[in-house]
């Protein structure tokens, strides 16, 4: 079974940057895309960003577009999501996921990102 350990993420001052990085257990080019996702109490997880293993395809969030790039590298297995000019209404646990084309889903284990002052 693949997994998917996530790093980064904690408090930061609004404006600010942080890097989350997710790494594959297992060769990433088996699987359809990476992605980062980020959920709040009481709302459903919401797609952050998305990068296809193969090629360069990326897909962002509006809420992302400008500020976050995600990035993947594929000796590594590991995807990485820069955020940069954070909001506190970015603030939530953020969960990357590698997925097939046919929407099955592996996620890592879910990071807590803080924007406050």
């Amino acid at each position: 079974q693949v997994q998917l350990v996530q790093s980064g993420g904690g408090l930061v001052q609004p404006g600010g940057s942080l890097t989350l990085s997710c790494a594959s257990s297992e060769n990433i080019l088996r699987w359809y895309s990476m992605n980062w996702y980020r959920q709040t109490p009481g709302k459903q997880r919401e797609l952050v960003a998305g990068i296809r293993t193969v090629g360069e395809s990326t897909t962002y969030a509006d809420s992302a577009k400008g500020r976050f790039t995600i990035s993947r590298d594929s000796a590594q297995n590991t995807v990485y999501l820069q955020m940069t000019r954070l909001k506190p209404e970015d603030t939530a646990v953020y969960y990357c996921n590698l997925q097939t084309v046919g929407d099955y889903a592996v996620w890592g284990q879910g990071t807590q990102v803080t924007v406050s002052s």
